[in-house]
């Protein structure tokens, strides 16, 4: 029977989690063998909200991972998002305190993961995406999000433009 026209079925919440921790494992495993050292293995949690894929909390050791963008980016989460927020624990194990993507961080993607080191993801976070809301500069638009947009309405804080350096303002109309 030829099995290549069988479709594998989609993987379960379950299995892509246990995926994911195995990968884990698999990447302190390559960091204590390149740096000869015995680093801990991570908490693992899928409880990381937003539009963020990951989240190294360093003093804890433990590694957080959105459930949502892990769905819908299973191999990039694999590939790129485990090793990276990997690199964060073992950069903070080496070297303490440093800049969270500097150079400390950068040679880890590099020299154990062989990976090039990116700040932010290019998944579509469209389902993780909360409310925006559209504020105006003298460049145009911007969206703000609820938590910033909320800010504003308390006065508790302004935002300025990253272009023309001018106040946002809310372009959000009244409905009756």
């Amino acid at each position: 029977m030829n099995t290549a026209s069988i479709p594998t079925p989609p993987l379960s919440q379950i299995d892509m989690q246990s995926n994911v921790a195995e990968r884990v494992r698999i990447c302190m495993e390559q960091a204590n063998t390149q740096l000869q050292s015995n680093l801990a293995m991570p908490k693992i949690r899928f409880n990381q909200r937003g539009r963020i894929a990951g989240c190294a909390r360093l003093q804890s050791n433990e590694l957080r991972f959105n459930q949502v963008l892990l769905a819908d980016n299973y191999t990039t989460f694999i590939n790129e998002v485990v090793p990276h927020e990997v690199a964060h624990l073992v950069a903070f194990n080496l070297y303490g305190r440093v800049k969270p993507h500097g150079k400390e961080w950068q040679g880890i993607m590099q020299q154990i993961f062989g990976l090039t080191g990116h700040t932010y993801h290019k998944m579509d976070v469209t389902k993780v995406s909360g409310k925006r809301f559209p504020y105006r500069c003298a460049c145009g638009e911007v969206q703000l999000s609820i938590r910033r947009h909320n800010k504003v309405k308390r006065r508790q804080q302004q935002y300025i433009c990253r272009r023309c350096h001018n106040v946002l303002i809310c372009a959000e109309t009244k409905s009756a």
